[in-house]
């Protein structure tokens, strides 16, 4: 059996990522010694981190695997992260998901909190252990450090990691495990004269002795003629200032194989070179043959518009084991190490211009469409070069365009969080750079204003989309791209204050500007239209939403272009309009093939399912399908946890839904708590006076009341209605809603004669935006029949009520819970689903 293939009685259960060990790994048995023994001081409970620091090269690395390969029996749970890019270690975090036995994820954040979680508590692996190579800022991953019962091992070259963490120094190997380990390496051909005087020139130092290892296997060079030219090398170099993380004997090696390959190809060196102002991660194959296309600067312009010297040169920079490549993944890889090497050694001038040939590549190669989920996996490999190239501080307008794309990507996915980190690193040094009207900049600050919108930091978008509108205005012509585009970002955030009608004014006039600039069908004038959809559904006019709907849908319906995000968009809003509309089992119908849909092309955790998954829910409750709804908004409710904490109007929104799906479960004391723990969060995240923080109380005096409670949820109601009488006004759906409740608790407190009133007062209300037929019409008449006659109108009420039941009849079907309720007699309650904003 060899090292790969043992039997899982003999290793962890999950072993991911972990390189293979290393066969020629010799000596540091001390080292081991000393990492297990200190590895194992930590408490029963919470697992205390160990660093392993030291210069490159020392095989910090290698002392992990091997740690890892050596005690694997005592895990079971082995997962290894590259930690060297900040920016993609909540990603290798999150891909523990499925290991774990958590939901699969799709974004960053949704899965990384479960993931640390999980790992903390010790189940369903109490023994684990999580190694992050290459860890080199501590603050970078404080954060993401698991504290639980398992193992943390962390590599690093910063000494700094010493003053957060117990830290082992690793240091170049002693002579004789240099010598043992070049000879095991070259399988014995070379005598322990000759590996001793290849250690002395290489300074013993691991990395540099594996390198030589490596090359005088691969090429039978004779141990004299190498170290001939290892001298001949190390004279130039010396002369040369050299960062003093690297010794000359590194250098010296790493400059031996690459001048053998200049002489040869000198085109592949040229190509290498620019490889070196990539990020360490792999560098997408096609990013020379679409970027070199479409823009390039001249160092490269003849190697890449060349494809047969363009694989000529890639060939070579393989064989020679200067760059890694993985067919499976069309990728290309060059060690950090070496690019550091080759950056230290490229001239200042023409490091600027090699960095500027690696921003035109990248930008070059990007996909035109961030919306469009196919290219999503395009950005992903794009993004990991983005920090390390220096591309931020590129000025050229194509290279500024793909960094905006590149959040918009980001964005659309549903990271939110790491959109705002960039986003705000854009507009710092673009600020600094262009001026903060600067086009570029106000493009960033509408960006950042939709992430803040959906984090659901409602009072930052505002103050900073106000501004943004008016600098765009200002800077910018009324009717150009980016002030419409302005325009609709700041109607957005009018609809997160609660400013519904507002919202509708100022998306009007963006429906307006954009078909007059790029017509009807175009996908900004379709977006626009679906924002003024949501305006109008928020203020009570479902029908008008609906018929806006349909047509934006009928046509991104027929587009592929137009992103299956949008598209998702769009049919949810439109389901539920058709809901708020009353069409509970059309809605129901519609809401379980785009949660599908959702599911299959977004991931069950993107942000946009989630929202046709509470949705669906909330319908299923409507038609009296309790089981199914209670199920799916317990589950839709832990993943918007999971994705955003509780503090976000999707997670309150959903912990409202399942309140209500709980409450018509009949259970009672359950959906009170969660009631109430989610009012607490709404005034902090929307303020005391917006709608949704009134609207709300409705369904807390609603449960106060059938607990027993009528005065304090009479109070509560007649709060709620005097603050969304003053917001949205006497008429609107949510109004209307809260006092058909409280007309239920005057009824409950005896009080007829004021029921009644109130009942005829709302029922005149309701039919301002609401037909006799809508479902609010009907129930507002089924109770105000009940008030009619415990107020001597018995007439009056028997004609109401018969003329009630029949449209029940129609359109809600005799089955109906509401129905059954309103034959019997029995006064119909309301309660408030917050929409998305």
């Amino acid at each position: 059996m060899t090292e790969n293939s043992y039997s899982m009685a003999q290793g962890p259960k999950v072993w991911e990522k972990v390189p293979k060990r290393n066969p020629n790994f010799t000596g540091r048995n001390d080292l081991l010694t000393a990492l297990r023994k200190s590895i194992n001081t930590v408490t029963a409970v919470v697992a205390q981190p160990q660093a392993l620091q030291g210069l490159g090269g020392v095989g910090k690395t290698q002392l992990a695997i091997e740690y890892a390969w050596q005690y694997r029996a005592h895990y079971e749970f082995v997962w290894w992260i590259s930690a060297d890019q900040p920016v993609l270690v909540p990603s290798a975090l999150a891909a523990m998901g499925p290991a774990l036995g958590l939901p699969p994820a799709t974004g960053v954040e949704q899965a990384t909190q479960a993931v640390l979680r999980t790992l903390e508590s010790g189940t369903p692996y109490r023994s684990w252990l999580v190694i992050f190579d290459n860890a080199e800022e501590p603050e970078y991953i404080k954060d993401f450090i698991p504290r639980g019962p398992g193992h943390v091992l962390i590599t690093s070259r910063n000494s700094r990691w010493s003053d957060h963490e117990p830290t082992i120094q690793v240091d170049v190997f002693e002579r004789q495990e240099s010598v043992d380990f070049l000879r095991k390496r070259l399988r014995g051909t070379v005598g322990e004269a000759d590996a001793d005087l290849i250690a002395e020139k290489l300074g013993d130092l691991p990395l540099a002795l594996e390198q030589a290892g490596a090359l005088l296997a691969r090429t039978l060079m004779p141990v004299e003629e190498y170290v001939a030219l290892l001298d001949e090398q190390t004279s130039r170099l010396l002369s040369l200032e050299k960062a003093p993380m690297y010794p000359q004997s590194m250098t010296a090696a790493w400059q031996l194989s690459v001048s053998q390959l200049e002489d040869r190809v000198p085109e592949a060196v040229e190509v290498l070179r620019c490889c070196a102002f990539f990020g360490p991660e792999p560098i997408p194959r096609d990013v020379f043959r679409r970027g070199g296309n479409r823009s390039v600067g001249p160092r490269l312009a003849p190697i890449l518009s060349d494809p047969i010297l363009l694989a000529s040169a890639l060939s070579n920079l393989e064989r020679y084991a200067l760059v890694k490549a993985e067919p499976n993944t069309r990728t290309l890889q060059v060690h950090r190490l070496n690019q550091a090497l080759l950056r230290d050694e490229t001239p200042e001038k023409e490091r600027g211009e090699f960095r500027h040939e690696v921003h035109l590549l990248l930008a070059g190669s990007a996909p035109d469409n961030p919306d469009d989920t196919s290219k999503w996996a395009s950005f992903e490999e794009l993004a990991a070069h983005l920090r390390p190239s220096g591309l931020i501080d590129c000025v050229d307008p194509g290279v500024r365009k793909f960094a905006l794309d590149l959040v918009r990507y980001m964005y659309v996915r549903g990271s939110y969080t790491q959109a705002q980190a960039l986003l705000d690193e854009y507009i710092e040094k673009w600020t600094e750079k262009s001026g903060a009207r600067h086009p570029n900049v106000l493009s960033a600050r509408v960006h950042l204003g939709n992430v803040y919108r959906a984090l659901a930091l409602y009072d930052k978008a505002y103050d900073l989309d106000s501004v943004t509108w008016e600098l765009m205005r200002e800077s910018l012509r009324h009717d150009h791209a980016d002030t419409i585009w302005a325009t609709s970002s700041y109607a957005a955030t009018l609809r997160g204050r609660g400013e519904f009608s507002r919202a509708r004014e100022v998306d009007q006039e963006a429906v307006e500007a954009y078909e007059r600039l790029h017509g009807e069908d175009d996908i900004l004038t379709l977006r626009s239209r679906n924002n003024l959809a949501v305006d109008y559904a928020l203020t009570s006019d479902y029908d008008q939403a609906r018929e806006i709907l349909q047509k934006v849908y009928r046509k991104v319906s027929v587009e592929e272009n137009m992103g299956s995000r949008f598209f998702l968009q769009i049919w949810s809003n439109l389901n539920r309009a058709v809901r708020l509309s009353g069409r509970f089992q059309a809605a129901a119908d519609m809401g379980e093939d785009l949660h599908t849909y959702g599911g299959t092309h977004l991931g069950e955790d993107h942000p946009n399912t989630l929202l046709a998954a509470k949705d669906y829910a909330i319908s299923l409750r409507r038609t009296g399908q309790l089981g199914e709804a209670v199920e799916l908004m317990r589950d839709t409710y832990k993943r918007l946890q999971r994705l955003y904490g509780d503090r976000h109007g999707d997670t309150m929104a959903a912990a409202l839904g399942l309140s209500n799906a709980l409450r018509a479960a009949g259970e009672l004391e359950a959906a009170g708590q969660l009631a109430e723990e989610a009012l607490l969060y709404y005034p902090s995240v929307f303020g005391d006076d917006h709608p949704f923080t009134h609207a709300v109380r409705i369904n807390q005096a609603l449960l106060l009341r059938l607990s027993g409670d009528v005065t304090t949820a009479r109070q509560m109601n007649q709060r709620a209605l005097a603050g969304l009488t003053e917001r949205v006004g006497r008429a609107h759906d949510y109004t209307v809603s809260c006092a058909v409740n409280l007309q239920n608790d005057l009824a409950a407190l005896g009080e007829h004669d004021r029921a009644r009133q109130l009942g005829e007062e709302n029922y005149r209300a309701i039919r301002t935006h609401f037909s006799e037929d809508h479902y609010l019409s009907m129930i507002c008449a089924a109770n105000l029949s009940i008030d009619l006659r415990e107020t001597g109108a018995a007439e009056e009420a028997d004609r109401l009520h018969a003329e009630t039941m029949k449209r029940f009849a129609l359109h809600m079907g005799q089955d109906h819970p509401d129905s059954l309720a309103a034959a019997s007699g029995l006064r119909i309650d309301t309660d408030f689903d917050p929409p998305p904003l």
